[in-house]
C-alpha cells in the first residue's frame, strides 16, 4: 500500500510509491522500484485500487503497467464536486516468472490538492496481486 499520501503533479502520468508491503509470501514485491516481480512463471489476477484527492477534478485514471507498458486502465472523466475518488482497476496477467513486472501508475487533472491519498480505514491506494494458475 502507499502508507502515506503522495502528492501528483497536475495532467501527469505518475508512478505510485508503493512503499508498505501487508504481506509477500514470496518477496516479489521491491518497495525501492515499486515492482511486483513474481519468480513463477502463470497468470496472475492483478488489483489496483487508487484513491485520489484534489479539487475540481476532471479526469482521473488508474492503471496497472507491465514492463514500464500500460496493460489495463480504470477512467472517469467529467466534473467532480467531490474532494476524494477511489477507483479500481483490475486484469488477469500473463508473467514469465523472470523478468515481467507490474507497476501501478495514476493520472489526475484537479485545479489543485493532486495527492495519492492514504487516510486508512480502507480509503487507500494499494496493489494486490496473486497466481492463478502456473504455465
Amino acid at each position: 500500500s502507499l502508507g502515506s499520501t503522495q502528492s501528483i503533479s497536475n495532467s501527469t502520468y505518475t508512478k505510485i510509491n508503493l512503499n508498505t508491503v501487508s504481506f509477500d509470501t514470496g518477496s516479489y514485491f521491491n518497495t525501492s522500484t515499486n515492482r511486483y516481480t513474481p519468480l513463477v512463471a502463470g497468470y496472475y489476477l492483478f488489483s489496483l485500487t487508487c484513491y485520489f484527492s484534489g479539487s475540481a477534478m476532471t479526469n482521473i485514471q488508474a492503471f496497472l503497467y507491465k514492463n514500464g507498458t500500460n496493460v489495463k486502465t480504470c477512467l472517469m472523466a467529467g466534473s467532480f464536486s467531490m474532494s476524494d475518488v477511489q477507483l479500481n482497476v483490475q486484469s488477469i496477467i500473463y508473467m514469465n516468472g523472470t523478468t515481467d513486472y507490474i507497476e501501478g501508475y495514476g493520472y489526475l487533472s484537479a485545479s489543485s490538492g493532486n495527492s495519492f491519498y492514504d487516510a486508512g480505514n480502507g480509503r487507500s491506494t494499494y496493489m494486490s496481486g496473486c497466481l492463478l494458475r502456473g504455465a
